[in-house]
């Protein structure tokens, strides 16, 4: 399976939880953590299918723009369980894993705007 399938794929799985989470937010909980961990999900999915978008067209360079999808894949899902567990359980996933996520996708969107700036010319 390509670099592609497996980020659309991924994006598509982030859209799906981050609706689930946000209903649950809305009908369950009531809780911001779950809320929050609802949007983070929706809004870097919407990025992840961008972004994968850009690196088929060419706008993005390729390795770099992997690792950059690939890193806000891996913060957003690492940021949002660990609302979520603190949502539903009230305990975190394990210490310092939302701000571990929170640095991955920090990370991601910088090597996004370098893929970005260093993408070969069309």
């Amino acid at each position: 399976m390509t670099a592609t399938k497996i980020h659309l794929a991924l994006a598509a799985l982030m859209g799906f939880a981050g609706v689930a989470l946000l209903a649950a937010a809305a009908h369950v909980t009531g809780t911001a953590n779950v809320q929050t961990a609802g949007q983070i999900l929706l809004f870097h999915a919407s990025a992840v299918l961008g972004a994968t978008a850009a690196r088929k067209g060419g706008f993005l360079a390729d390795l770099a723009a992997r690792l950059a999808i690939s890193a806000l894949i891996f913060g957003a899902a690492l940021f949002a369980a660990d609302l979520a567990r603190r949502g539903f359980a009230n305990e975190a996933l394990f210490p310092r894993a939302a701000p571990t996520g929170g640095w991955f996708m920090l990370g991601g969107w910088l090597a996004l705007a370098g893929a970005a700036v260093f993408a070969p010319r069309n």
